[in-house]
């Protein structure tokens, strides 16, 4: 791999990771409802999720599911059903004014662990990773070189690149939790990012490859 495929790689995996999408979306309504911390362990959970899928994809998984489409339909249907969950759950989220009790009390807490699974699940919840990264990939991969150190060399850019726009998700969620302290902002705030993991679900169910 020459270094001015190794440069598009970057400008093509920048604006893919750009885009918003239910990774980014639970990495900033993390950040704002339970603080950085929680958005750190949302990250590595997605992450962890990300780089598994991309390596399945690297031993031919995509090219699996691209085969049996039935597969794919029964994952992205499990997928779209779990971010609906996620959806209400975020909607129906009890909320607490910051005027009727102290700060500390007030915001709410999650264990890391279970920020850490869901991040997984969310990120594992669309099986078209598996897919885009099977035909990603592979198209800035030299033939002739060997296959090993190339894959390796885009996956860690790739993370990077993505865990770098997950920071700056998480420093919007971050700024937006001072504002989350009132109790009708925060309300708000989560039916419409329930709504938009809703919306995620219905895209992911009607959608076909």
């Amino acid at each position: 791999m020459n270094l001015h495929t190794w440069w598009l790689f970057v400008a093509m995996a920048f604006v893919v990771s750009a885009t918003p999408g239910p990774n980014m979306l639970l990495v900033m309504s993390h950040s704002a409802r339970f603080g950085w911390r929680a958005a750190v362990a949302t990250m590595c959970g997605c992450m962890t999720s990300l780089l598994a899928m991309m390596c399945i994809s690297a031993a031919g998984m995509g090219a699996l599911l691209h085969a049996f489409p039935a597969v794919f339909d029964a994952m992205r249907l499990a997928g779209a059903a779990y971010l609906a969950y996620l959806g209400v759950q975020g909607w129906r989220s009890k909320v607490a004014d910051a005027a009727d009790v102290a700060e500390g009390a007030a915001r709410e807490t999650a264990q890391p662990r279970q920020l850490y699974r869901q991040g997984m699940l969310v990120a594992a919840s669309n099986p078209k990773a598996i897919l885009f990264a099977a035909a990603f990939f592979p198209q800035f991969l030299d033939p002739a070189a060997p296959k090993l150190p190339q894959f390796s060399i885009l996956l860690a850019t790739f993370a990077v690149i993505e865990v770098s726009w997950y920071l700056v998700y998480a420093l919007g969620g971050h700024k937006l939790s001072h504002y989350l302290r009132r109790a009708s902002v925060m309300r708000v705030f989560n039916r419409v990012t329930g709504g938009i993991f809703v919306g995620f679900a219905a895209i992911m169910a009607t959608v076909r490859e």
